[in-house]
């Protein structure tokens, strides 16, 4: 699911969620319920965990270069 942002005339902005690539041009405000037309925005990505940000980055590196490990983490090298 995505949240699409849209813009009512006299209420202001409001969100609406649906399946990606499902979202129509104009929805009606929950409001007032006036024709509100789709504002384009950037998606939330700041918004996201920075432990999960950073993991995924991670597993994105490690497709094309994977860590070389010696020894199981939390080992002690004898």
């Amino acid at each position: 699911m995505a949240t699409y942002a849209y813009r009512c005339p006299d209420c202001g902005t409001f969100d609406e969620t649906r399946p990606m690539g499902e979202a129509p041009e104009r929805v009606a405000c929950p409001r007032c319920a006036a024709s509100s037309p789709r504002q384009w925005t950037a998606p939330l990505l700041a918004q996201m965990d920075p432990a999960l940000r950073s993991a995924l980055a991670r597993e994105e590196k490690s497709k094309d270069a994977p860590e070389v490990v010696t020894r199981a983490s939390g080992t002690t090298r004898r």
